[in-house]
């Protein structure tokens, strides 16, 4: 019997892996440099541009606690099984999974995990990581001890660790692991409690060991930053490595991971990087700190551990912002709408986005071989030094030691797009302002170079919530790449050509998706995107995967001349179907065209071969794409309506060629003088050409890109013209070479400054312009509508008493509102909402009407305001019932460095209807409750009054005027 039983569990344990596929997407971004970019899911940019790229499912999960539908915060993982068929994988807020067909969208199996914890949103967030050598899906769960769904609270909260066989979904032997009560491996002064902790970054898969960070719900309770370290095969928790290691009280809570849902990132060669948001234990001071000799208390920074083969942990380097004292206490995370600048006393959260690994083979220079970046509250996006983070204060002027840092105007959640072909570029998703590109280059000195050299034309969402960069190719091919957004305002789904023209990236397909998921990134699978929402759906976006022809693409014409024309190269097509071949089409530039196209229509049967011709003839230098589109009918279901055609080649001139990027510099809103060494970004000068390019002039005017030129000031630095310093300005430029030239803004008044350059050289001239704005700090002003109706505002401050509504009757709502005005100098900053939660759907008789007005990423120039409603609500009662009062708080905290995180009180005084005789505007006769007549005789023994119009009121005061201590209404015919 023994025997048998043992035969019996090792086969229910046998592993039966699947068959991954390319096309696969295991782990959140793709890959654990969590880059986002995308190669290998045959994503043609001319399919997903054309008609035929839409919706093709939209799946209902049934999940509906206490009516509720489903919300997937986590991503989707798509993988292959042993059947050869991709699924998805899905895990939702109310701990249900499923596994679905990616290709029908149908629902295989499902099955709950756990009652959910608390509210919809705070449970299943984090995106779990299949593992294919043993086809398991490892994932967490928050929920409550008590499984019977009655005993609630943060007490009672509970962290599970799960393996999921994904055949059939059922537990792994030895799990799910129970994280309670375990004490940090480095300060067991700390210890972990499920109900006050949440775990938002995507799970990490590391050899032997599965890694998983946590923080807080939004910077409350006494929560501590965890990293956490799982057998991948026992389940027993190997590492619990808490960011909060110094001797402070164990109540000083703070150095959260949770990077808006990003993963945790590894070099593959044994290190292990994420970023910490805001802490409490404030261990730097005025003394720089190297990143080889890390603090215990990892707040505010990027943090390199290596992986030791136990599974520990051990931290190597950090780096933390120069405004790290600023930073520390409460969730100031601060991100001012200005330009390119640190800001001294302006505290802000950096770890609000994934710390990401750059691909090497690309972003690399001869100072920095290996780079990483993150971008936080503060809108300040750092480029960073993977073999030496930077540690604390360690550059000039004891600011940041880092390769560069770049502002944005607004604060950014969203991971980086990193797109690793054409030289390398870089997208960064800025709340309420367009989405930056930034191309990567040398310097002349041996430094990476991050240029802004394009926008997206359209602004993210006004409110929290713009997804994570992403990134795809069609395998690898240059002129194939696309940008992926996902937004919770607008087109819920833009996707762009990722090489920008003139200044802008291209859009070329848009998606409306209701409830679509803040921080959100596209999971892709085999030709086909998927993104999940909050009420309810999953969506599926692709192009039917059946074409009725196959055509040779790409089809490569390598290097031409400019003015030359190269052969013709014959494009072969074999017929799929019974298709009719209407028209061929070019999309894309002019450097391309058809010879030896036969009349059309024309009508090819299954099987046989259809030829065309096509040539290069490019008119500029560089990589050129264009796709050639063949339409055509056929009478088969499911197969497209549209064939393309990749052509591409390079065009080359033997001559100099002078191309500049951006062909605009701004600096925005920097603070006069605040700042040692003022703003720096750059500008590409590029030759695109064979030949030597020499420079014979640089020209430079104040007036107009055609006005009165001026002479520069002379500096070591380079030439000066006002507070525009120009470096690193080349006399010549080798072929097919760039030099990437610094502009420098340090500004001694307050104003606007602009200066026209023009660079002439044997390869042509271009201009290009630099436009700048410096002021003082904005001031935030917050004021409650009065109310007693005057017209009033009433101005908060730290002593201000709660905003009141008064007295409100009962069956009766009061709305006022909430308003917040910059009142900074005319020239003062825009002031950004740096945290906002409003008290929207919460329990009581107070609340917000909305989450969109004065939500987080709010922006106000000088003298500009915007407000926000709320509203008291009383229920019905009885008449004469003691009052009572409604609170409600809202978090909030701006861009004004002495606003500070607030907690505004709201209070609402419930009255209801007092009739009788009052005392001092209160009934003397209080409601008591019912009484139930006639059992078995009177209970109040004398009738003083019957009328058809009888009400409470009259009968209260009939009954004190003759004297009675009780009085009862009794209804009848009034009714």
């Amino acid at each position: 019997m023994v025997l048998l039983m043992l035969l019996v569990l090792l086969r229910a344990e046998q592993v039966i892996s699947g068959r991954p596929s390319l096309t696969d997407t295991i782990t959140w971004g793709g890959d654990n440099s969590r880059t986002g970019y995308q190669p290998t899911h045959n994503l043609d940019p001319a399919v997903v541009g054309s008609p035929d790229f839409g919706q093709l499912f939209r799946t209902q999960l049934p999940g509906n606690y206490r009516g509720q539908p489903e919300q997937i915060f986590s991503q989707p993982l798509v993988y292959t099984l042993n059947d050869g068929i991709q699924y998805l994988f899905v895990a939702t807020t109310q701990n249900n999974i499923y596994k679905i067909n990616a290709k029908t969208g149908s629902i295989v199996a499902s099955r709950n995990m756990h009652v959910p914890f608390l509210t919809a949103d705070l449970d299943g967030c984090a995106t779990g990581v299949i593992d294919p050598d043993t086809d398991t899906w490892y994932l967490t769960a928050k929920t409550y001890i008590d499984q019977t769904d009655q005993v609630k609270g943060r007490n009672n909260g509970r962290y599970w660790f799960h393996a999921i066989n994904v055949n059939d979904l059922r537990e792994k032997q030895g799990f799910p692991v129970n994280l309670e009560g375990l004490l940090g491996r480095n300060n067991p002064n700390r210890m972990f409690s499920g109900g006050i902790h949440h775990q938002r970054p995507g799970l990490l898969h590391a050899g032997q060991y599965i890694y998983a960070g946590f923080a807080s719900h939004c910077v409350q309770y006494n929560f501590t930053g965890w990293i956490m370290g799982f057998d991948k095969s026992t389940g027993q928790v190997v590492e619990h490595f808490v960011t909060e290691g110094g001797t402070e009280p164990n109540t000083t809570p703070g150095g959260g991971v949770w990077m808006s849902g990003g993963g945790l990132a590894t070099d593959g060669s044994g290190s292990m990087f994420f970023g910490t948001g805001n802490g409490y234990a404030s261990q730097l001071g005025a003394v720089p700190v190297p990143g080889r000799q890390p603090p215990t208390a990892l707040e505010e920074a990027v943090v390199n551990m290596k992986l030791n083969d136990d599974g520990t942990v051990t931290v190597l380097d950090f780096f933390m912002p120069w405004e790290k004292q600023q930073l520390d206490g409460a969730d100031k995370g601060i991100y001012l709408s200005w330009g390119p600048l640190s800001f001294a006393n302006h505290p802000r959260d950096l770890g609000t986005s994934p710390f990401e690994l750059l691909q090497t083979d690309v972003f690399t220079c001869p100072n920095v071989k290996r780079m990483g970046v993150i971008t936080g509250k503060s809108g300040k996006t750092y480029w960073l030094n993977l073999d030496n983070l930077g540690g604390y204060q360690n550059g000039p002027n004891r600011l940041d030691a880092v390769p560069q840092v770049t502002q944005n105007e607004n604060s950014v959640y969203a991971g980086a797009g990193v797109y690793p072909l054409e030289g390398g570029y870089i997208y960064i998703n800025v709340i309420q302002y367009q989405t930056h590109v930034f191309k990567f280059s040398c310097d002349g000195n041996g430094n990476p170079a991050f240029t802004k050299v394009a926008d997206s034309p359209e602004k993210n969402a006004y409110i929290l919530g713009v997804g994570h960069g992403t990134t795809t190719s069609l395998n690898g091919q240059p002129g194939t790449g696309l940008v992926w957004v996902s937004d919770v305002e607008g087109f819920n789904l833009r996707v762009y050509k990722a090489v920008p023209e003139n200044g802008l990236l291209q859009l070329i397909k848009t998606a409306v998706i209701p409830g679509i998921t803040k921080f959100t990134r596209p999971v892709f699978g085999d030709g086909r995107v998927y993104l999940g929402t909050t009420v309810g759906y999953l969506y599926c976006f692709g192009s039917p995967v059946n074409l009725p022809l196959t055509c040779s693409s790409p089809n490569d014409f390598g290097t031409v001349a400019i003015g030359s024309t190269s052969d013709a190269k014959t494009i072969q097509c074999q017929a799929n179907v019974d298709t009719q071949i209407t028209a061929i089409t070019l999309a894309g530039n002019p450097n391309f065209n058809i010879t030896g196209q036969p009349n059309l229509p024309s009508s090819i049967a299954s099987g046989r071969n259809f030829s065309f011709q096509a040539v290069f003839s490019p008119s500029q230098t560089g990589p050129l794409s264009s796709d050639l589109i063949l339409n055509t009918t056929n009478s088969v279901e499911g197969y497209s309506r549209s064939v393309p055609v990749s052509l591409q080649g390079s065009g080359q001139s033997s001559s100099a060629v002078l191309a500049v990027t951006p062909n605009t510099v701004s600096f925005n809103g920097i603070i006069t003088g605040q700042n040692s060494g003022g703003a720096t970004q750059s500008v590409i000068f590029s030759n695109a050409g064979d030949g030597t390019l020499n420079v014979a002039g640089i020209d430079f005017s104040v007036v107009s890109e055609t006005g009165a030129l001026v002479t520069p000031n002379n500096t070591d630095a380079g030439p000066q013209v006002g507070p525009f310093t120009f470096s690193n300005l080349p006399n010549s430029i080798p072929g097919n070479s760039q030099v990437t030239v610094n502009v420098n803004f340090s500004p001694s008044n307050s104003g606007n400054y602009a200066v026209y350059v023009n660079v002439r050289t044997n390869g042509g001239s271009r201009k290009f312009t630099v436009v700048a704005t410096s002021g003082t700090y904005p001031v935030a002003l917050l004021e409650f509508q009065a109310a007693d109706g005057s017209g009033n505002w009433i101005p908060y401050s730290n002593n201000t008493p709660p905003f009141s509504f008064g007295d409100v009757t009962e069956q009766s709502t009061r709305t006022l509102a909430m308003r917040l005005t910059n009142k900074g100098s005319t020239s003062a900053a825009r002031l950004s909402v740096t945290v906002s939660k409003p008290p929207y759907g919460v329990p009581g008789i107070i609340g917000a009407r909305n989450q969109v007005d004065l939500a987080e990423g709010t922006s106000l120039g000088a003298g500009e305001s915007a407000s926000a409603n709320l509203y008291c609500s009383v229920p019905k009662s009885q008449v004469n019932v003691n009052s009572y009062v409604g609170t409600a708080t809202w978090t909030m905290n701006t861009g004004d460095p002495n606003f500070n995180k607030q907690t505004i009180q709201f209070v609402c005084h419930a009255v209801s209807e007092q009739v009788g005789p009052l005392i001092q505007g209160s009934a003397q006769y209080r409601y008591a409750g019912c009484y139930k007549e006639n059992n078995p005789g009177r209970q109040l023994e004398v009738q003083v009054s019957s009328t058809a119009d009888n009400t409470n009121g009259p009968c209260i005061s009939t009954c004190a005027n003759q004297k009675y201590t009780y009085a009862g209404t009794q209804y009848h015919s009034e009714w």
